[in-house]
C-alpha cells in the first residue's frame, strides 16, 4: 500500500465514522459576521474572545505601534536573537497579575503546556492528570514518557490515592482550571492542599479562567499556564511561577528553544489587553460577561465560566440542533467525538461581553424552541 492509498484510506474511515470536518470561512470582527462562501450572516456564540478585546482600540494601536517598530516577525528563536523588549514587559506584566516570581512566553499555549510537562516530567515521574484535560496536556505527558496515571473528573480524594503510587519518586498533578467543553471548575484548593500533603509540583492551565474565583494555593509549589490567545485577544501562551522553574524552562523546554519567538505584535497587543484586563474597565467588562452568562442560566448567581454546554447525545442529534440553530443565524457548534466521549455529543456555546442582551435573549428563545 502506497503512502496515497493508506491517507485516503484513513480519511474514510473518518468519513464512514460521520467525523468529518473542514474549516469554515468567518468574515468577522467581533460576534456578528458572514459565514461561509454564499456570506450567511450570523452571530456566533463559539469565540474564545470573552472580553471582546481582539476590537478594542487600545490593543489595535499597540499591535500597530509594534508592527511599525519592529515589523511583522520575530526572525529567530528567543535565545538567539528573537527577544524583543515587548516580550520582557509582557514576561514581567504577567509574573505580577500571576502574583509569581517569573514569567515565560510561548507561541501558543498548546506549546506552553508540551514545554511544562516535558521539562519538568519524564519516565521516571508519576503525573496525575483529570481525566477531562485538554488535548495540549495529554500530549505533554505523552512528550515526556512519564508514567500517567488518570484521576476521575474533579475528584482530588482519588488524586489523592493515585499519588499514593508515587513510592517516593517525583510526582505531578495537572488539571485544566476551568474544562473548556463543560465549562466546570477543578478543586484547584482541594488540589492545591492534597499536593502539599504529597510533595507534589500541580500544575493549572487556567486557559478559560477569565470569571471563575480566585484561588488559594497555599503552601503548595505552582506552575500556571495560561493563553494569551482568549481573553488577552492575542495569539500565545504563558508558564508563570517561581524564578528557578521559569529558568528551567528556558534552558530545558524545547517547545520554547527550538521554535521562533512570538511576534512583537502579538506581544504588544497581550500587553494592552492585559492592563486593561487588570483595570476597571475590566472589572466592568468582566461583570458584563457574568451577566451574559446568568441570562442563560438564571439559576447559577456566581458563574464559573462562560463555557455553556447544552448536552443531547448522539452526534446527529446535535449536528441537527446546530442546523437549527444556523438557519435563525446563531452559529454554536456541535461538539462531538473524537473531541468529547461517544454519547456525551453537545452544543458549546461561548459568551462574550461584546454580546448584546438582545443576542443572547433571543438565543435563549431559540433554545427553547428547540427543545420545545
Amino acid at each position: 500500500m502506497t503512502w496515497k492509498q493508506w491517507t485516503e484510506q484513513e480519511l474514510e474511515i473518518v468519513r464512514a465514522a460521520g467525523q468529518w470536518r473542514a474549516p469554515r470561512d468567518f468574515d468577522a470582527a467581533g460576534v456578528e459576521g458572514k459565514l461561509g462562501p454564499d456570506g450567511q450572516p450570523v452571530v456566533a456564540f463559539a469565540s474564545n474572545d470573552y472580553l471582546g478585546l481582539t476590537q478594542h482600540r487600545e490593543v489595535i494601536a499597540a499591535a500597530h505601534h509594534a508592527l511599525d517598530r519592529w515589523g511583522t516577525g520575530s526572525g529567530s528563536a528567543r535565545l538567539i536573537v528573537g527577544t524583543r523588549p515587548v516580550h520582557r514587559e509582557l514576561e514581567e506584566e504577567l509574573a505580577d497579575w500571576r502574583e509569581t516570581e517569573a514569567a515565560t512566553v510561548f507561541p501558543t499555549g498548546f506549546a506552553a503546556n508540551l514545554g511544562v510537562l516535558a521539562t519538568f516530567a519524564d519516565s521516571k515521574t508519576l503525573v496525575v492528570s483529570d481525566e477531562l484535560n485538554h488535548a495540549s496536556i495529554i500530549d505533554g505527558c505523552r512528550l515526556a514518557r512519564a508514567d500517567v496515571a488518570i484521576a476521575r473528573h474533579g475528584d482530588p480524594e482519588h488524586v489523592d490515592e493515585l499519588l499514593k503510587r508515587a513510592s517516593g519518586r517525583r510526582a505531578i498533578v495537572v488539571t485544566d482550571a476551568v474544562f473548556s467543553m463543560d465549562g466546570d471548575l477543578a478543586p484547584l484548593n482541594e488540589l492545591a492542599e492534597v499536593c502539599t500533603r504529597n510533595g507534589a509540583l500541580l500544575v493549572v492551565d487556567e486557559a478559560h479562567s477569565v470569571i471563575s474565583p480566585a484561588v488559594e494555593y497555599g503552601e503548595a509549589e505552582v506552575l500556571r499556564v495560561g493563553t494569551l490567545s482568549k481573553t488577552l485577544g492575542a495569539l500565545g501562551g504563558f508558564v508563570a511561577g517561581p524564578r528557578a522553574a521559569v529558568d528551567l524552562i528556558v534552558n530545558r523546554s524545547r517547545a520554547y528553544i527550538f521554535t521562533t519567538a512570538p511576534t512583537p505584535a502579538d506581544m504588544a497587543a497581550a500587553l494592552a489587553a492585559l492592563k486593561i484586563v487588570r483595570s476597571q474597565e475590566g472589572d466592568a467588562l468582566r461583570e458584563i460577561l457574568r451577566s451574559r452568562v446568568r441570562q442563560l442560566q438564571p439559576e447559577v448567581k456566581s458563574p464559573p465560566s462562560p463555557i455553556i454546554p447544552i448536552r443531547f447525545g448522539t452526534e446527529q442529534a446535535t449536528l441537527s440542533a446546530a442546523a437549527a440553530l444556523l438557519e435563525q443565524g446563531f452559529l454554536v457548534p456541535a461538539i462531538r467525538p473524537p473531541t468529547v466521549p461517544v454519547g456525551t455529543s453537545r452544543l458549546r456555546i461561548a459568551l462574550s461581553a461584546t454580546h448584546s442582551a438582545e443576542q443572547v435573549d433571543a438565543l435563549a428563545r431559540a433554545l427553547v424552541a428547540l427543545r420545545s
